[in-house]
């Protein structure tokens, strides 16, 4: 079944997390995704945080696994003249170009939107940096910790007696790539209603700033400053992970007649009193009530907490493991798990975060190689192998592809 966005090029530059991540997305929606790597080593996250033996078995790290489905790859020297010019062969003949340098590196290389509109006019030039293209912080670098730290969310996170930690995932990466890929959408309807490109922005900065929306327009309003609670929620009680009795749950009851049924279901004696009553009163009563609700989840197992709180329609979770999470029955129910195939083995990945019953997201390619498709691509551009040839000793595809030329065949 072809996809939504079957018949769309996109030439991606970008390397790491957010960028890779929201060309998977428009990779798996059907659109022909052609990844710009470094010669040799391609992008950096094919070797993080992977040992020996996983990168000997699967040839990729996890982090690079994860992201990459559904594209081919092309290494090209960017820093060499020839490897330049056939960059811009690719982004002239793109619908969506995405990358995330800092700014003002796309120009210098004469790949910027206004160095290609004008023979592309219907491109989409999509920018991903870490603080804007604007701005007094616009040519400083940082990732997703970083900004983590710069936004505040590192502030609130941790436990209010001890130092800020991080969150354990890279979520501004993530939510920003989600962003880039509503914001290309939006590009490439206005192109149909109107024949035109355009350049599209973001970044870790606005990202993050999403995240914490609702905390920035609590503090603009109200002047709020507030403090980290552990696993807690200033909005309500109880609102947070609670001991059980070989493991942990997270319960949320925001409403009166939530926190009614929990009480019925858990322990109506030690819980369903006067002072626990009113959402205010549960607030004012904060200390007390989670010390009862953790006796009370103390004494049962966190499979039963989540029977009966499930049955009671409580909002509950037990606090898994990766390997738990990743494993659920629910998650391959809903259509969230993808298989594909690679050096033999099925290897399993994450969906797109929503389900389309039409034009579902599909597994087309296995993650790619370094340059696994060069030539092939280069042909597809109308080069002729003469040309491919002279490219290469131009150093278009690196040292080592020049190194090859001089070998003796055989």
């Amino acid at each position: 079944m072809a996809g939504v966005l079957d018949g769309l090029r996109v030439v991606d530059f970008s390397r790491v997390f957010a960028g890779p991540a929201a060309t998977q997305v428009l990779g798996d929606l059907g659109a022909e995704v052609i990844k710009i790597e470094e010669p040799g080593r391609g992008d950096e996250a094919r070797g993080f945080g992977a040992n020996a033996e996983t990168l000997a078995r699967f040839g990729a790290s996890p982090s690079f696994l994860a992201l990459n489905r559904n594209k081919r790859s092309i290494a090209l020297d960017l820093k060499s003249p020839a490897g330049l010019a056939m960059a811009r062969r690719l982004a002239l003949s793109a619908d969506v170009l995405v990358h995330n340098f800092r700014p003002g590196t796309m120009e210098k290389w004469g790949l910027g939107w206004e160095d290609l509109r004008a023979q592309n006019p219907r491109l989409i030039h999509c920018g991903f940096s870490a603080y804007g293209e604007t701005g007094p912080m616009r040519d400083f670098g940082a990732n997703d910790v970083a900004l983590q730290a710069h936004s505040g969310l590192m502030e609130l996170t941790g436990e209010p007696d001890r130092p800020p930690v991080r969150v354990g995932t890279a979520g501004i990466d993530l939510h920003g790539s989600l962003g880039m890929v509503c914001a290309i959408l939006a590009a490439l309807l206005h192109r149909a209603q109107s024949g035109e490109g355009q350049k599209v922005t973001s970044s870790l900065l606005q990202s993050s700033a999403h995240l914490m929306s609702y905390f920035y327009t609590d503090w603009w309003l109200a002047g709020t400053r507030h403090q980290r609670m552990g696993t807690a929620n200033h909005l309500s009680v109880p609102n947070q992970v609670f001991p059980a009795a070989d493991g942990d749950v997270v319960i949320i009851a925001p409403s009166d007649d939530m926190w009614r049924r929990l009480a019925q279901a858990l322990d109506p004696a030690r819980l369903d009193l006067p002072e626990f009553a009113g959402a205010l009163d549960r607030r004012i009563h904060r200390g007390k009530l989670v010390a009862v609700l953790s006796e009370v989840t103390r004494g049962l197992a966190a499979e039963e907490i989540v029977r009966r709180l499930g049955a009671a329609r409580v909002n509950v979770a037990k606090v898994n493991s990766v390997a738990e999470a990743a494993d659920h029955p629910q998650l391959e129910a809903i259509g969230g798990v993808l298989e594909f195939e690679r050096q033999g083995a099925t290897m399993r990945s994450v969906a797109p975060p929503f389900t389309l019953t039409a034009t579902p997201a599909s597994v087309r390619r296995r993650p790619p190689e370094v340059g696994e498709h060069g030539e092939e691509i280069l042909h597809e551009l109308g080069l002729s192998e003469a040309e491919i040839f002279a490219a290469r000793q131009a150093g278009a595809f690196g040292p080592a592809a020049i190194r090859s030329l001089c070998q003796p065949a055989g």
